[in-house]
């Protein structure tokens, strides 16, 4: 029996094919399952015009057999079988598909819109068994054949191909497992339950009964009793051949089958969570792709937190065959957190079905999913805000970054999703505020503090509040950029009160403000040098009514900026700093005493200047460097 070399191309690519084009192991008992499953497709669907064939649709199975002692893993099934031509042309040529070659024919007599799903296109899958396995055989007899084929390899070098008798129809696919390495232990594979988490990971919903031997204890009465009286028992083991697949899967069964309550158990169950999700989104779409979706919105962030896994993740299937765990092409980041499923049988794979060949469908399913979430989550805001309040907690960070990601790309399809604090215990829409705004409000004004009880405390936010008009209050830096990226809302600009022009002045007061500053230039400028370097600049405020001063930023850097870059990891992020402004309220006694002490002493005038410095880096919620310091500084004055 002389051996034959590939016919496909060299060593080189074989050695390519079991090394480069998988990266993970594992994948090759979902590759040869997939196989199997494509050959029951074949025979059932040849059975619908040939009565001869003789099985019904519950006899078709998928067996896999492990033997330890012989080191083999055989995975059976009973499906249309291969003549000796077929499996040399078949398995004797790389990337030749007899899958592929059957659906080619098929596609050419069934009607426009029949379904018909052959996983198995590129016939390169079948190599994937040399990752794990140092020789394969495949026994094989074709529907209609008398003769079986026996076709033998140990890899690159070549392959034998032989008659044999064969008792059945079908094809027995026997992979002889490496020796372990120190790298990996490959006698894993060689285990029941390494083999049922395989099945369960990649193959659970493959539509025909994967079976196998399972072992369990058992217990039996021997007959005799205990001092008590009690029966004692003895236990044994015992071998069933179980189904070790679910074969269809929940999304694919219709709303009658399935409740919203079997599919919360369904998401609980897959993400060992016990909260409920906070919504549930059921697809079934038909058109230029087809597809079926069940999504999950998580009810908490940090419900898997012991895994170690805080986001979600969309699962790709093709036909029921799991492709990638977390397909990172179906929604963008900022919906990274919705979990669930998505299996569409329209999924252009590439030759490793790890990944795809081209998104076009990715795409289309991609936007329509982008769609529905958007939906639900608006459904939710309009129905049950004190839900999507503890959804926004939870998530709001991804829908923020998504804002000002990519040069705020996505900011008009996201914009309507945030909510924004106007009080500890009130958020609201940007929507929502424009549209409570009063008829003479030009701008709609913001502050920003690390929390929203110190950003309310804030004495800029007085005029604002003074003249009847609702504030919103950020938390971190990141809000201030996503103001900065969504520009406007309704025509109304983003005015921060801590650093820009309230607008509210008129010409008149513009006018007097500035010959008022001219007046207490020297006093400013007195003020300045006192300080030192803490500031780049005083002048008095405009802004202020109650409170003796503030303390306000120019440029890019905010003093929320600052902190939060002091909390980083970098050296040199932690070494910016915004620039600094000291205003001082004309209209307050402290000015006037600061004022007076000028004019008759400047060491209490220097005294006060710092204390008010201090007092303004306070009440904006900056550290005081020197304490102490400050503590002197006021009791001197007693």
């Amino acid at each position: 029996m002389a051996k034959k070399q590939f016919k496909a191309e060299s060593k080189r690519l074989l050695d390519l094919m079991i090394n480069s084009i998988y990266t993970n192991k594992e994948i090759f008992l979902r590759e040869i399952i997939s196989n199997a499953s494509d050959a029951i497709d074949k025979l059932c669907y040849l059975s619908l015009t040939d009565g001869n064939v003789g099985l019904s649709r519950a006899d078709y199975k998928i067996d896999i057999i492990l033997d330890k002692e012989a080191r083999t893993i055989t995975v059976r099934d009973n499906g249309i079988g291969m003549t000796q031509a077929e499996a040399e042309n078949n398995l004797g040529v790389i990337a030749k598909s007899g899958s592929y070659t059957f659906k080619g024919e098929m596609d050419a007599e069934t009607a426009e819109g029949e379904d018909l799903s052959i996983i198995g296109q590129f016939g390169v899958g079948f190599y994937s068994a040399f990752m794990v396995s140092d020789e394969v055989t495949v026994l094989s007899r074709k529907y209609g054949e008398e003769q079986g084929v026996r076709w033998n390899s140990k890899g690159a070098d070549g392959y034998t191909v032989t008659p044999v008798e064969k008792d059945t129809v079908g094809t027995d696919v026997i992979m002889h497992i490496k020796p372990d390495t120190e790298e990996e232990i490959y006698g894993s594979y060689l285990e029941v339950w390494k083999i049922k988490a395989l099945v369960r990971k990649y193959s659970d919903y493959v539509r025909w009964p994967i079976k196998m031997d399972v072992e369990h204890q058992e217990r039996y009465e021997t007959g005799e009793t205990d001092d008590a009286g009690n029966p004692k028992y003895e236990y044994k083991m015992v071998t069933e051949n179980e189904t070790i697949n679910s074969m269809v899967p929940i999304w694919q069964r219709s709303k009658s089958e399935v409740t919203d309550d079997d599919c919360i158990q369904f998401y609980k169950e897959k993400n060992h969570g016990r909260k409920d999700p906070a919504a549930l989104v059921r697809i079934s779409a038909e058109g230029a792709v087809s597809y079926k979706a069940l999504l999950f919105i998580p009810g908490d962030e940090n419900e898997n937190a012991f895994a170690g896994d805080n986001k979600g993740g969309i699962t790709l299937y093709a036909n029921g065959v799991m492709i990638m765990e977390k397909c990172d092409k179906l929604v963008h980041e900022y919906f990274d957190f919705v979990k669930g499923v998505v299996d569409s049988p329209d999924l252009s794979l590439n030759i490793s079905r790890e990944l795809l060949q081209h998104d076009r469908q990715l795409r289309i399913i991609g936007q329509n999913l982008e769609k529905r979430i958007k939906g639900e989550l608006e459904k939710m805001m309009r129905d049950d805000r004190p839900r999507y309040e503890t959804f926004f907690a939870n998530f709001g960070t991804d829908l923020k970054v998504g804002v000002c990601d990519e040069y705020g790309r996505y900011k008009d399809f996201l914009r309507d999703l945030l909510i924004f604090y106007t009080d500890q215990d009130r958020q609201v829409t940007l929507k929502e505020y424009a549209e409570g705004m009063p008829e003479s409000q030009k701008a709609i004004y913001f502050a920003t503090a690390d929390s929203v009880k110190h950003a309310m405390s804030l004495p800029q936010c007085e005029e604002v509040r003074k003249r009847g008009y609702e504030l919103i209050y950020l938390t971190s830096p990141l809000d201030e950029l996503v103001l900065e990226a969504l520009r406007e809302q309704d025509g109304k600009r983003f005015c921060n009160v801590v650093t820009d022009d309230l607008g509210f002045e008129t010409e008149e007061e513009k006018k007097a403000a500035e010959e008022r500053d001219i007046e207490n230039k020297e006093l400013l400028d007195f003020v300045k040098e006192s300080v030192g370097e803490g500031v780049a600049k005083v002048r008095l405020s405009r802004k202020l009514n109650s409170q003796p001063c503030c303390l306000t930023t120019e440029g890019g850097i905010t003093l929320e900026m600052e902190r939060y870059f002091r909390r980083g990891p970098s050296e040199e992020a932690r070494k910016i700093r915004a620039t600094r402004v000291l205003e001082l309220n004309p209209d307050h006694h402290a000015f006037t005493v600061l004022k007076e002490a000028y004019e008759t002493d400047r060491d209490k005038a220097a005294k006060l200047a710092k204390i008010l410095s201090v007092l303004a880096e306070m009440t904006a919620g900056t550290e005081v460097e020197d304490p102490v310091g400050f503590a002197g500084l006021v009791a001197e004055l007693f």
